[in-house]
């Protein structure tokens, strides 16, 4: 079973990832957030293998929540999703830990290609 944990403000774009996941075997969606303060404990709590973050956030931003994770919570693999791709985000986000970058509008079925290489026995 692969663990998710889903950080986005909108909950729009959380219903979409639930649905997408829901319809994926060998995935549990093990909690949301919409601010730093709450994925940070949500995240460091549940211990998800996975977690996709957006940059906008209610509160805070996703660079708080990978501040937070990088010593917390390294074997987290947490990747991006966000609207703001351009190459200065994706570089801070890599330095601060995340494992990729998505872009929402190009990117978004990546994330169910992402959760299945990861749920693959052979990535284990």
């Amino acid at each position: 079973m692969t663990s998710v944990f889903l950080v986005d403000d909108s909950a729009l774009i959380r219903k979409r990832v639930r649905d997408m996941l829901s319809a994926m075997p060998g995935v549990e969606l093990i909690g949301e957030a919409s601010s730093a303060n709450e994925a940070i404990a949500g995240i460091l709590s549940g211990r998800p293998d996975m977690v996709f973050l957006d940059l906008n956030l209610a509160s805070g931003s996703g660079f708080d929540v990978l501040r937070a994770l990088r010593d917390a919570a390294p074997e987290t693999g947490v990747y991006m999703l966000s609207n703001f791709a351009s190459y200065p985000y994706r570089q801070l986000a890599e330095r601060l830990g995340a494992r990729g970058y998505l872009d929402k509008t190009r990117d978004f079925e990546r994330v169910r290609e992402l959760i299945a290489a990861h749920a693959s026995p052979t990535q284990h």
